[in-house]
C-alpha cells in the first residue's frame, strides 16, 4: 500500500522575540490562520524581532512552528549603548528582543563607553553576533535629549523633510483660493474644537437646526488641493503614513506650509474643504448625506475647555462667543442624541485611562488624567458621524476605499475572557467563537459599580483585535458600525488623503481611472497600517520616557496603585496618573509563585497577585536602559 503524503504547510508571517529567547510568528494571512504561532529558540534560524519569514507548522503540535527562510529582515539599523571591550565593542540594543551588534573598533566612529549611537548592520553571520558600524553618535546614555533622539532613530521617524519636499510644498502653498466650481459656505457659522496644544486644524463643525431636525456639517481640509497623487510631497506622506506626537514636538506627515498653513482650518482664513453635510431626526436617524468640495472660513477657533465651559453655562464665555452660544447647546443636545443611538447599536465604551503628558512653562513634566468632556464627546460622535457616511457613499458608488476595519475577537482570545470573568465570579451567556458588541456592552453593564471594573475594562481591551486599514469593507466591531473608514485627518494620516481622492473621484466620474490602483491600494491598507503601528509604539516610548524621568525625581516616595500586568517575572502596577512599574518577583514576598496566564493570576501559596488588585507600593528607582521604574510593595 502506497504511503499517504502529509502536507506541509508553510506560510509566511513576522517575528515577535521575547527577551528569554523564544519568539512568535505572527501571520500574514490573518484570515486563514487566526492565530500567532510559538517558535522555540531552537527553531528560529537565525530570525530576530520584526523580521519577516517563511515557517512551517510542526506536524503534531497546535500553534508550533519553525523557521526555514529570512524574507527581509526588519532591522539593518539598530539603537544602542556603545561600550569597549579592550580590542572588542559592542552595541547594546535599547530594544532588548534584538541581539547584541559586534562592532570592530576602525568602524566606531570614536564612539566611547556609555555613549548612544545609531548603527547599521552589516552581516547576519549564521553563527555567531551580527556585526556591524557606528553611523551616529546621539550623545550620553541618560541624557534626556538623548534618549528621545534615540527612539526616533530606533523607530525610522524623520525629522526633517527633504528639501526637494519643501520647495514643492512652499509653491503650492501660495496659490491663490478661489471659489469657483465650489460650495461656498464662508457665510455660515463654522469653528474649529481642538485641544490647546493643536498644532494642525483638519476639522471645523456647523450646525443648523430645521425644525427638529439637525443639519450638522463636518468640514474637513483639502489636502489633495495641494498634495497631489504621486508628487514628491505625496511620496513622502505616504512614506511618513502618519504625523507622530511627543509632548514636546510633532513629526508631521505634511511640510509646516501645508500642515500649519494651507491645509490648517485656520479662524478667519479661507480654506478649501470636503464637506460632509448630514441631516438626523430627533432620534439620530441619519435621513439625508450631500458630499461636496468647499470653501469655508472659521469664525472661532475653539477649545475644549472652553466649550465645555459654555456647555455648562460659564457666563463669561458665553458673552465673549454670544454669536455661537445656541449652536453649542444644539451640539450638545445633539451629542447626547447620537451617543444613545449607538450605545443601543452595541457601542463598545472601553473606560481605559489615557494620561496627558506635556512640558509646563516652568519646564516641568507633568503627567495627569485626560478626562474627556462633553467638548470632546460632542467632536468624536461628529467625526465617527461623517467617517460612517463617507463609507457608505463609496460602498455606494463601487468607489476604492479604505477602510478602517475591526473584526471580532478570536476565538482564542474569547475564551481567555470567558476564563476571565469565570473566575471572578461574573455570569456572561457569549458565545467565545462569535462575540458581538452587545456581549461587550453587557459585560461593561454588569460591573459598571464593582470594585473590580477597571480591571475587567483592561482585560476585554486586550481580548479585541487591533484595528487596521484595508481595502475590502468588514464592519468596526468596536464602534457597532456596518461600515466605516478615516476621513476627517488627512492633514496627519494618509488613509484619509486617500478616501478624499476616492470621494472626489466620485464627484467628479473618474473612479474608473481609481480602480487601476486595486492592488496597490491592497498594499497599502496594510503599509499604512504598519506605519500607524510603527508611530504608536514611538509615541508609548516616548511617553515612557517622560515617565521615568518624571519619577526619578520621586524615589523613595510612596503611591497607592493598582495592579496592572501579571508575569512570570513579576507584577506590573498603576499609579493613578498611569504610571506603570515594575515589582520583581524577587522583590514579592518569600513565597512559591506559580503563573497564570489566562487568569492573569501570580499564585503563591501565602500570597497571590491579580490583575486589579489594590497594593501600596514605594519607588525604588528608574532604569533608563529598559524605560521601566522599579517598585516594591510598601
Amino acid at each position: 500500500m502506497k504511503k499517504k503524503q502529509r502536507e506541509i504547510k508553510t506560510f509566511t508571517g513576522t517575528v515577535q522575540a521575547n527577551e528569554r529567547g523564544f519568539a512568535f510568528i505572527v501571520p500574514d494571512d490573518r484570515e486563514k490562520f487566526n492565530k500567532d504561532f510559538f517558535v522555540p529558540r531552537t527553531s528560529l534560524g537565525g530570525a530576530y524581532n520584526g523580521d519577516k519569514v517563511l515557517a512551517v507548522h510542526v506536524h503534531g503540535t497546535k500553534d508550533e512552528a519553525k523557521i526555514i527562510k529570512i524574507i527581509e529582515r526588519a532591522n539593518t539599523t539598530v539603537v544602542g549603548t556603545f561600550e569597549k571591550f579592550g580590542k572588542t565593542a559592542k552595541v547594546y540594543p535599547d530594544n532588548i528582543k534584538l541581539p547584541k551588534i559586534s562592532i570592530p573598533l576602525p568602524l566606531a566612529l570614536n564612539a566611547k563607553n556609555g555613549d548612544k549611537v545609531l548603527c547599521e548592520i552589516t552581516a547576519f553571520p549564521t553563527k555567531g553576533l551580527p556585526r556591524g558600524k557606528v553611523v551616529e553618535k546621539l550623545g550620553k546614555s541618560g541624557d534626556f535629549d538623548a534618549e528621545e533622539l534615540s527612539i526616533i532613530r530606533a523607530y525610522g521617524l524623520n525629522e526633517q523633510f527633504p528639501e526637494q519636499v519643501i520647495i514643492e510644498a512652499e509653491t503650492v502653498a501660495k496659490r491663490r483660493i478661489s471659489a469657483d466650481g465650489l460650495l461656498d459656505l464662508r457665510d455660515k457659522i463654522i469653528f474649529t474644537i481642538d485641544g490647546e496644544d493643536t498644532r494642525d486644524i483638519d476639522d471645523a463643525v456647523s450646525l443648523e437646526m430645521t425644525g427638529d431636525k439637525f443639519v450638522l456639517g463636518v468640514h474637513i481640509a483639502d489636502v489633495s488641493r495641494y498634495v497631489g497623487l504621486k508628487t514628491e510631497i505625496d511620496r513622502e506622506a505616504y512614506g511618513r503614513g502618519t504625523s507622530v506626537y511627543f509632548p514636546d514636538r510633532v513629526l508631521p506627515m505634511l511640510p509646516k506650509a501645508l500642515s500649519n498653513g494651507a491645509c490648517s482650518l485656520n479662524e478667519g482664513e479661507d480654506r478649501y474643504a470636503l464637506s460632509c453635510i448630514m441631516t438626523f431626526d430627533k432620534n439620530g436617524k441619519r435621513t439625508h448625506c450631500k458630499i461636496a468640495e468647499s470653501i469655508i472660513n472659521s469664525t472661532h477657533k475653539m477649545t475644549y475647555h472652553d466649550v465645555t465651559a459654555i456647555c455648562g453655562g460659564d457666563k463669561k464665555l458665553c458673552q465673549k462667543y454670544s454669536d455661537i452660544v445656541s449652536t453649542v447647546f444644539d451640539m450638545q443636545k445633539l451629542c447626547l442624541i447620537l451617543e444613545s443611538k449607538r450605545k443601543a447599536n452595541g457601542n463598545v465604551e472601553l473606560a481605559v485611562n489615557e494620561p496627558k503628558i506635556y512640558i509646563d512653562e516652568n519646564g516641568e513634566i507633568v503627567i495627569k488624567n485626560g478626562a474627556r468632556g462633553i467638548s470632546e464627546r460632542m467632536i468624536e460622535q461628529f467625526m465617527i458621524a461623517a467617517n460612517e457616511a463617507v463609507a457608505e457613499f463609496l460602498i455606494q458608488h463601487d468607489a476604492p476605499c479604505l477602510f478602517r476595519i475591526h473584526e471580532i475577537p478570536s476565538p482564542e482570545k474569547g475564551e481567555m475572557l470567558a476564563t476571565f470573568l469565570k473566575d471572578l465570579g461574573i455570569r456572561h451567556t457569549f458565545d467565545a467563537e462569535n462575540i458581538t458588541p452587545h456581549d461587550f456592552q453587557n459585560i461593561l453593564k454588569s460591573v459598571e459599580d464593582k470594585p473590580y471594573a477597571s480591571v475587567v475594562n483592561k482585560v476585554m481591551l486586550r481580548s479585541m483585535q487591533k484595528a487596521r486599514y484595508h481595502d475590502v469593507n468588514a464592519g468596526h466591531f468596536g464602534l457597532a458600525s456596518q461600515a466605516y473608514c478615516h476621513f476627517t485627518s488627512p492633514i496627519r494620516r494618509y488613509p484619509d488623503l486617500f478616501v478624499h481622492r476616492s470621494v472626489k473621484a466620485v464627484l467628479h466620474g473618474d473612479v474608473k481611472a481609481l480602480r487601476k490602483y486595486a492592488t496597490l491600494i491592497k498594499y497599502a491598507g496594510a503599509e499604512c497600517s504598519a506605519k500607524e503601528r510603527n508611530a504608536d509604539e514611538a509615541e508609548r516610548s516616548v511617553d515612557d520616557l517622560y515617565k521615568v524621568v518624571y519619577m526619578y525625581d520621586r524615589i523613595g516616595e510612596v503611591y497607592d496603585a493598582v495592579v496592572s500586568g501579571v508575569t512570570n517575572f513579576g507584577i506590573f502596577c498603576e499609579l493613578e496618573n498611569s504610571v506603570e512599574g515594575l515589582i520583581d518577583i524577587d522583590t514579592l514576598p518569600d513565597d512559591y509563585y506559580e503563573f497564570f496566564a489566562e487568569k492573569f493570576l501570580l499564585k503563591g501559596k501565602k500570597n497571590s497577585f491579580r490583575l486589579g488588585d489594590k497594593v501600596k507600593i514605594r519607588v525604588d528607582g528608574c532604569d533608563f536602559g529598559r524605560m521601566r521604574i522599579m517598585f516594591s510593595l510598601y
